[in-house]
């Protein structure tokens, strides 16, 4: 086999388990490559297999089949529209070069039998009044797999606790995400299956079918664990890269749970994912300290690609930090200490900053992000305050409905002027936020931020049954609580390793470095610049994935592609159903 320098390979070196290095690995071995996938963690799936598995590809085949109607002009000038507050970050060839090539990449994956799509259900973009959105049609995730395909490595695979894993995105939409996640039906069932012990993100039992992340994950690694050219490699950390004296990467330095070090040879795809458990990293990505910050991510991500990848000249790539896809969250007793959910968006519920005040559409993880990160007038701390009806209803993390709360920030009071004292919050106008609010909400409206107006936010984490709409409730029915929020990263940080649009890493001067790629988190977000959308993360990853491995193989994908005319000159043509 020859690379895309010429020089043979015994075999490639992909670093990380998760669903982009899985990906790689495979593709590689199907073109007769010998594959070693080096994963640091005891457990394979990386953050992927903690997400809900949404793969955003526009103008895909599933979709046109289904009815829907797109093109690559319209899914272009979304990306643009998305990103035009701060256009400086986006590289146009790059994103060109997912757009065109993600269609074809996702027939490819469902070629092989490594996923077989389908539309996730009028679920629309984020951003609904860009130009170029749709209602629908272009998120993709995977049918159900069997979890007895994956034989004994089903407990080497992690389970998302974040989704109701056995379930599909019908079952869930139509009963609301934290309804479904506590394994709730609309008459109240009992929860499908629990979690395990305090420290484990694993399910006491494993639903029989595999759905959102780990579904998506599934059907990748059960057909790598049946391919002899792969072999994978786990509890090993790869802590340094082999170059010659003419700076091409040849291998990887590596130390496993044993400490037990060796040399591996052969040109190396970054797949780690991202950086946050690297305090570090953090701090210089996002200007975030411990006190505001948090992940619902694996902790095996600590940022290994882009330390590994500026000790042979790697460039990093700086996006702002508003546009890194962070959640609402707090402090949990749980594996990672940290949580996420659709509680704060649940009716019912408000967010504050400490002088009591609201200041976004506090259902809206995009505008609360942008308010807190503010680079003038950041809103931190913040607070999310709720009602007895919540508490009720919702519950909290994995305290269910009317249980008593775990978590360590959460207080409780008889009155909202005693809770904001509790919190450090100014009294007097919490009491008139909330009193405004609950008027408004009543009439299942906020005309002051707009809460309950972007579809995507009420159709995938409101309460579809709540009376007043899916994401409004007064908050007026003591006792009330509430706690200090912290900015969550699910394991997407648009910073990272600087690539160009076929996953080669780039030095300072914009040259690639022979022998090193990038795919997956690990690389910076630049093909979508400032902007974000659900699903970009995963649609772009086995997008690259299916690109790096092709031209690791010899048989690179032609540039520029046939379809680039397209976005170019803005036809919108149909898309190609070939």
């Amino acid at each position: 086999m020859t690379g895309s320098s010429g020089t043979p390979h015994g075999q490639v070196i992909v670093v990380g388990a998760g669903l982009t290095g899985l990906a790689t690995a495979l593709s590689l071995a199907r073109n007769g490559v010998r594959v070693l996938v080096l994963e640091a963690s005891e457990l394979v799936g990386g953050a992927a297999a903690f997400s809900g598995g949404q793969v955003w590809v526009g103008a895909n085949h599933v979709a046109a089949a289904a009815g829907y109607d797109d093109d690559l002009a319209r899914v272009a000038r979304y990306v643009r529209a998305i990103g035009s507050g701060d256009p400086g970050h986006l590289d146009e060839s790059a994103m060109v070069r997912w757009l065109t090539c993600a269609p074809e990449a996702a027939r490819y994956w469902e070629a092989l039998g490594a996923v077989r799509w389908q539309v996730i259900p009028e679920l629309p973009d984020y951003h609904r009044h860009a130009d170029g959105a749709t209602q629908g049609g272009r998120y993709l995730t995977a049918a159900p797999t069997a979890a007895e395909d994956l034989g004994d490595w089903l407990r080497l695979l992690r389970i998302s606790p974040y989704f109701p894993v056995g379930k599909s995105y019908a079952e869930m939409l139509r009963e609301g995400r934290r309804r479904s996640l506590l394994g709730q039906g609309a008459a109240g069932d009992a929860p499908a299956f629990g979690r395990a012990q305090r420290g484990s993100s694993q399910p006491l039992r494993t639903p029989e079918v595999l759905t959102f992340g780990p579904g998506v994950v599934a059907g990748f690694l059960r057909e790598v664990i049946g391919d002899p050219r792969i072999r994978l490699s786990l509890s090993t950390r790869v802590t340094g890269l082999v170059a010659n004296t003419d700076g091409v990467v040849r291998g990887v330095r590596t130390e496993n749970a044993e400490r037990e070090h060796r040399v591996e040879d052969g040109p190396v795809v970054l797949a780690t994912s991202t950086f946050d458990w690297n305090p570090d990293l953090v701090r210089e990505f996002l200007g975030l300290e411990p006190d505001d910050f948090g992940s619902v991510a694996p902790t095996s991500l600590r940022g290994d690609a882009v330390t590994l990848a500026r000790s042979v000249g790697g460039d990093v790539a700086r996006l702002p930090a508003t546009s890194t896809p962070m959640k609402p969250g707090w402090r949990a007793e749980n594996e990672t200490g940290f949580a996420y959910g659709p509680e704060y968006a649940m009716p019912h519920s408000f967010i504050v900053d400490e002088t009591g005040s609201r200041f976004c559409d506090d259902s809206y993880w995009v505008d609360i992000i942008e308010k807190v990160m503010d680079p003038v007038s950041p809103r931190r701390p913040f607070f999310l305050i709720w009602d007895s009806r919540h508490h009720q209803r919702y519950g909290l993390g994995e305290t269910p409905p009317g249980g008593v709360y775990a978590g360590p920030d959460v207080r409780s009071a008889s009155s909202l002027s005693e809770l904001a004292t509790e919190l450090g919050i100014n009294a007097p106008a919490l009491v008139r936020t909330a009193a405004a609010f609950s008027e408004n909400a009543r009439k299942g409206v906020d005309p002051d931020f707009g809460r309950g107006s972007v579809p995507y936010v009420s159709r995938f984490v409101g309460d579809p049954d709540s009376e007043w709409g899916p994401v409004l409730g007064p908050v007026d029915e003591p006792p009330y609580f509430g706690m200090r929020m912290r900015l969550v990263s699910t394991g997407i940080g648009s910073s990272g390793v600087r690539i160009d649009g076929d996953g080669r890493v780039l030095d300072g001067s914009g040259t690639s470095i022979p022998g090193l790629y990038a795919v997956g988190s690990c690389a910076a977000l630049t093909t979508s610049g400032s902007g974000y959308n659900s699903g970009f993360a995963l649609g772009r990853g086995l997008t690259l994935a299916y690109l790096v491995a092709h031209e690791l193989a010899g048989v690179p994908v032609p540039y520029p592609h046939p379809r680039h005319r397209r976005i170019e000159t803005d036809e919108g043509e149909p898309h190609d159903q070939r």
